[in-house]
């Protein structure tokens, strides 16, 4: 974000308590929230390797 793209709140001692952003701003920065929560949660899923995954994918066929 720049400064351009978002406008601050102040309180009364001057200090930044929150922040206007454009509603497409917003909705990217909770689409890529949602990205970061959905890896934590399948951080400990095993992997496969590339080969494998083209292997499943052809017998799908």
């Amino acid at each position: 974000m720049t400064a351009a793209n978002g406008q601050y709140v102040v309180n009364e001692n001057g200090e930044k308590v929150a922040i206007i952003l454009p509603i497409e701003e917003y909705e990217k920065m909770k689409e890529d929230l949602h990205d970061l929560a959905i890896v934590a949660e399948r951080r400990d899923e095993k992997t496969i390797s590339f080969e494998e995954m083209k292997k499943i994918l052809s017998s799908e066929r």
